[in-house]
């Protein structure tokens, strides 16, 4: 029997659109390969978002080579972002790449597998019209699963190439995402994170128009789901309603993930994020006042085009006022395509270090003194297995997202639900002892 093996980079939604092609493999008679080497299809799913994933990308691609090399009857496909991006080109310059599949078609890979089993190479960077459509499909369920609910974007950053390569906004319709959940909750799934680029602005296209909010209490009704999280949201559409919503549903956690990207208006403005930071501000505290033990992560680029350094200080002044519980920042990095390729990069990539260094150490102070605060408290923690520590070990997350590393003296199952007392907060897990 013949086997796949996927490469997976870049986000969550990239880590569902793995899961799906997994399945169209699945479908046609493939196992799945646990090495690399062992694979007749090697699969890259790329990210383009930032430079370094691309490059990243490419590496791989370098390895499937010469595992091909060795046995030329593999077979090597190029799917996500970069593959919409470059499209035709990557099987012009790249002779071992078998298959190119863009972020709109993998509902015709199993067609697309075809015409590469009959000795053909294509690329299929097609743009659907219309709406989102997912079919339900065959997947092994964790009791953490991960579902889309909306691509693409309409706020066109100007360092962005997501809305070029995700393309506009489109949202599944309500029923589709239920059933889709309904499912993974028969199969064991306990908590559920929907998927989008911005979430905010799900459901204003359908043609009855449904708003996120409204989508997370339907969520909240399906049996069996503990737990509900969301990524990404958009600042400029962070509403009241979504904080009441979020306040007042029990299944919904304490937890939220909204971009800054910078503390400076003049940068945020060139970024084209369409908000001041006193508005974001504003948002934010606002959350927190209203939603107890709420847990906050951003992103963050250092060194954007035009950065000054009091620019770049408004952004760690904007740390030290918001005390985030996780960012994700980087150095800027041009992306092609984008209206800030045509702006002069002009901050040295020294400068960029440096300052990207002191924003990463400010940040990991302030998670030591939020993580702090979590010494002697007792948190729910859903079970997601057994710790590398050794027996009577546990992994698990609490509601505001941080792993907990626990003992336990009874024998525990994936998606059980414990309370666990905190005895050591530590900056990237916290550990502790059931209760």
């Amino acid at each position: 029997m013949r086997k796949y093996f996927i490469h997976t980079m870049g986000c969550q939604m990239n880590e569902y659109d793995s899961l799906r092609i997994a399945a169209v493999f699945d479908k046609i008679g493939f196992t799945e390969a646990e090495e690399m080497e062992e694979g007749d299809y090697l699969i890259v799913n790329t990210c383009s978002v930032r430079e370094k994933p691309q490059h990243k990308a490419e590496s791989a691609i370098g390895r499937f080579r010469q595992i091909k090399r060795r046995r030329p009857e593999v077979k090597i496909g190029f799917c996500g972002c970069v593959a919409q991006q470059e499209g035709e080109n990557l099987l012009k310059t790249n002779k071992d790449i078998d298959f190119v599949v863009g972020t709109d078609g993998l509902h015709r890979l199993e067609e697309v597998v075809a015409h590469v089993e009959a000795g053909e190479r294509l690329s299929d960077t097609q743009v659907n019209e219309g709406g989102l459509e997912i079919d339900i499909f065959n997947r092994e369920v964790s009791v953490s699963s991960f579902v889309t609910i909306m691509k693409g974007c309409n706020n066109f950053c100007s360092y962005c190439i997501v809305p070029y390569v995700r393309g506009r906004e489109k949202s599944r319709e309500q029923s589709e995402i239920i059933d889709e959940i309904k499912y993974l909750a028969d199969k064991g799934a306990r908590e559920i994170t929907l998927l989008g680029q911005n979430v905010n602005s799900y459901g204003t296209a359908l043609t009855d128009p449904v708003s996120f909010p409204e989508l997370l209490d339907k969520v909240s009704d399906v049996e069996g789901i503990k737990r509900i999280r969301f990524v990404t949201s958009h600042p400029k559409d962070f509403s009241n309603e979504l904080i009441d919503v979020m306040r007042g549903n029990d299944k919904i956690c304490e937890y939220l993930h909204l971009p800054l990207q910078s503390g400076s208006n003049a940068v945020l403005q060139k970024m084209n994020r369409k908000y001041t930071y006193d508005h974001y501000k504003e948002r934010v505290l606002r959350a927190k006042e209203m939603i107890p033990d709420l847990a906050l992560s951003s992103d963050f680029i250092v060194g954007f085009p035009g950065e000054t350094e009091e620019d770049f200080q408004s952004t760690m002044k904007a740390l030290e006022e918001i005390r985030y519980d996780m960012i994700y920042a980087f150095n800027y990095s041009t992306r092609p395509g984008t209206k800030a390729e045509s702006f002069n990069d002009d901050v040295p990539l020294e400068v960029k270090k440096m300052r990207l260094a002191k924003l990463l150490d400010a940040q990991k102070r302030i998670i030591a003194e939020n993580s702090a605060a979590y010494q002697d408290l007792v948190v729910e923690v859903m079970v997601e297995g057994e710790s590398k520590k050794g027996a009577g070990q546990y992994s698990g997350r609490n509601r505001q997202n941080r792993v907990v590393n626990f003992s336990s003296e009874t024998i525990l199952s994936s998606g059980d639900f414990v309370n666990v007392k905190i005895t050591e907060p530590r900056p990237n897990s916290l550990l502790g002892e059931r209760v």
